[in-house]
């Protein structure tokens, strides 16, 4: 049996989508499994990078197919992109796999099953889908797709990808209220396993801020760094942190001139004065760019700006911050999970989730008391939370390690490609 996973973005290329499919390949392919990734020869994030069409990488045979290559730049480029991948997969598929092999699609560009289940039932393959997100539901809520205009086609689509959800023989939830939208929409339980994403505490593992070189090169060192790590994009929230941006730089004046007039200053006021506070922002995407703008319109002394880290460098860059800020719009819960926590958890770190409270996150957070949760558009609330961490930093600790004891109990790399593992020899059963 040959499995074949498809998603556009593959090794070396550095997209959180990219990196769960080589960790969980690579793994595969070790245990003995033969495995075919189908991706796009595209870069996620330099438009003039090419991979080569076909090569063989630790085991994993990869086939690159030819597109588009407009990129994020606009929708109709963007929706092109789409398109030839989804035609450029269909026929590699078509020309590739064999009766009782298993196609697994990711969510990559988006209603990749629509193009991968027709493929898969006319080469007697079996089709999975391995869900990030739900198409179009994302799209609506996040008004991309407004007006009468698109009522018909959007109800066409979803009509069309809930009988291709329904004819997969197994659709992979990422979390549980995920699962629970795939059953409002009429897939049978026994079609459904939740698997969780992950990150890799071999990789990732907890890094003191005194052995840390980039929270040194980045000037970083006597600082309590909040930081967000990864894509900030439409479907997270920027507005309230430049909210607490802003309060938390306001609050560190007026501190720091207090603790200078009050020579018997309470102990309160001296350690908030001694907190500076760092934003740190690393990754990429169109809010992150808006919230760089804002920054430099409202002369934010405290909120730094650095690109994508190597993976290799992963722990050390996730090990920076005292502190994790995760987002995600509440109406988003369950079409989309904020995979970031895990890696955050991975590098030893408390989180702050600005979201819905019964959110999968905000529920880890609760459950395990490894942080804390704020409403959108609460950036006083956002402030406070970062403000009491800051000046009781063993909290903050006790909270990162009670993190880690958790990613090393559920979320490490090796329960999922276990459960994924289980999941495909059932398939031979």
């Amino acid at each position: 049996m040959r499995i074949f996973f498809v998603n556009r973005y593959f090794y070396p290329d550095h997209s959180a989508t990219s990196q769960m499919l080589t960790d969980l390949v690579f793994a595969l392919a070790s245990r003995g499994h033969s495995i075919t990734v189908v991706s796009s020869r595209l870069s996620y994030d330099d438009p003039a990078t090419r991979y080569p069409k076909k090569e063989f990488v630790a085991g994993v045979e990869v086939l690159r197919v030819a597109t588009t290559g407009f990129g994020r730049t606009g929708l109709a480029g963007r929706a092109l992109d789409y398109l030839t991948f989804y035609l450029a997969v269909a026929w590699m598929l078509l020309l590739k796999a064999r009766r009782g092999d298993v196609i697994v699609a990711k969510t990559d560009p988006p209603l990749l099953s629509l193009a991968i289940t027709p493929v898969a039932r006319l080469r007697g393959a079996r089709a999975v889908n391995w869900l990030q997100d739900i198409f179009p539901e994302v799209a609506t809520k996040l008004g991309l797709a407004p007006g009468r205009i698109w009522r018909a086609p959007l109800a066409a689509v979803r009509w069309w990808r809930d009988r291709a959800l329904r004819k997969a023989v197994l659709n992979v939830a990422i979390g549980e209220r995920m699962a629970g939208i795939l059953r409002s929409l009429g897939i049978s339980s026994e079609r459904i396993r939740i698997i969780p994403n992950w990150a890799d505490g071999a990789l990732i593992r907890p890094v003191a801020p005194g052995a840390n070189r980039l929270r040194q090169a980045w000037g970083l060192e006597d600082a309590f760094v909040v930081g967000y790590s990864g894509n900030l994009g439409r479907a997270h929230d920027m507005s309230t942190l430049v909210q607490a941006i802003a309060l938390t730089e306001a609050e560190a004046a007026n501190d720091v001139g207090e603790a200078q007039l009050a020579v018997g200053a309470p102990p309160l006021v001296r350690a908030a004065a001694n907190a500076r506070i760092a934003w740190l922002f690393v990754g990429g995407g169109t809010q992150l760019a808006k919230l760089r703008l804002e920054s430099q319109r409202q002369d934010f002394a405290s909120a730094h700006f650095h690109p994508y880290q190597p993976r290799e460098r992963l722990g050390e860059s996730l090990s920076v911050p005292d502190v994790h800020v995760i987002t995600l719009r509440p109406e988003l819960e369950g079409l989309i999970v904020p995979s970031k926590y895990y890696g955050i958890a991975a590098a030893g770190r408390p989180a702050i989730f600005i979201g819905d409270p019964q959110g999968e996150i905000g529920r880890i957070l609760t459950e395990s008391g490894t942080g804390f949760i704020v409403a959108e558009g609460d950036g006083d609330g956002l402030a406070h939370a970062v403000r009491s961490l800051a000046e009781d930093r063993s909290r903050a600790n006790e909270m990162g390690q009670r993190a880690r004891a958790l990613f090393e109990a559920r979320y490490d790399v090796r329960f999922s490609i276990e459960a994924w593992e289980e999941m495909l020899w059932s398939l031979q059963a």
